[in-house]
């Protein structure tokens, strides 16, 4: 009978113990994890200029640059995910990536799935039409219209929420810019500075002076837990703003063919 009460007891103390073992290992924090792997993974959607697009097998761009100087600050590489704007956030929340930079508008809704560094750029909705269309002069001649927008985005709710149900989702501006060029679409509703990249690189389209929403702003997006590299990403975005190296990144990326 002694016996066997002390298998029962051995038993449940190897239990305790694998137990606490798996959730030593369960709850690593992210910070951990990149200084032992020595890399830092962004996720982002490489086709929203002049903050992430590609050149060749490489992602440029505002966001990317400010991402080489989290690294730096880390001491760790960047490693990059390219991946649709809308997959980003469960991405991130299934550890697929650290940590977001994407023209990430801070919004209510998404307050709720990540925790947002501090803001670094202020935004504004524009709207891109055919050269010469007299049709669509500003945003009250966009109801009911066919508009084209990214995926998963600011653009795609303003032009739902505000304007008409025809609302034409691709996974990138350049995409929608295609269609509208084409005439499948009336109008492309996006951010103002890729708006004016597109129209520079599509004689053709232009963006109207009107903005179709209310300002808003970008941050970069962490998990909630990781209030740690929050912190990192926080102390990185203060030290750019201060030496205005974030305007400068704006222009030397702005209409870069």
């Amino acid at each position: 009978m002694k016996k066997s009460k002390w298998v029962v007891v051995l038993v449940l103390m190897s239990a305790m113990a694998f137990s606490l073992i798996g959730c030593g290992s369960t709850t690593e924090d992210t910070m951990s994890k990149i200084k032992k792997k020595g890399e830092i993974v962004l996720g982002t959607n490489a086709a929203f200029p002049p903050f992430e697009m590609r050149k060749g097998d490489e992602v440029i761009g505002v966001d990317a640059e400010i991402a080489k100087k989290i690294a730096d600050k880390l001491g760790v590489k960047l490693k990059v995910e390219d991946m649709d704007f809308d997959g980003l956030i469960n991405a991130l929340n299934a550890k697929q990536v650290d940590f977001i930079a994407a023209g990430l508008t801070v919004r209510p809704d998404r307050e709720e799935q990540v925790l947002f560094t501090d803001k670094y750029f202020k935004a504004v909705q524009k709207i891109i039409v055919r050269e010469g269309d007299t049709k669509i002069k500003g945003t009250k001649d966009l109801k009911d219209k066919a508009i084209g927008v990214q995926k998963g985005t600011t653009g795609a709710i303003v032009a739902e929420e505000d304007y008409t149900k025809n609302v034409v989702r691709f996974n990138n501006g350049p995409e929608a810019a295609i269609d509208l060029k084409n005439g499948r679409l009336d109008a492309v509703l996006i951010d103002n500075l890729p708006a004016r990249m597109i129209a520079e690189q599509n004689p053709g389209l232009v963006v109207l002076d009107e903005k179709a929403a209310d300002d808003e702003e970008y941050a970069m997006a962490v998990r909630k837990s990781d209030k740690d590299l929050q912190k990192v990403i926080n102390e990185v975005l203060s030290e750019l703003q201060s030496s205005s190296r974030i305007d400068e990144w704006v222009e030397e990326y702005s209409f870069l063919q």
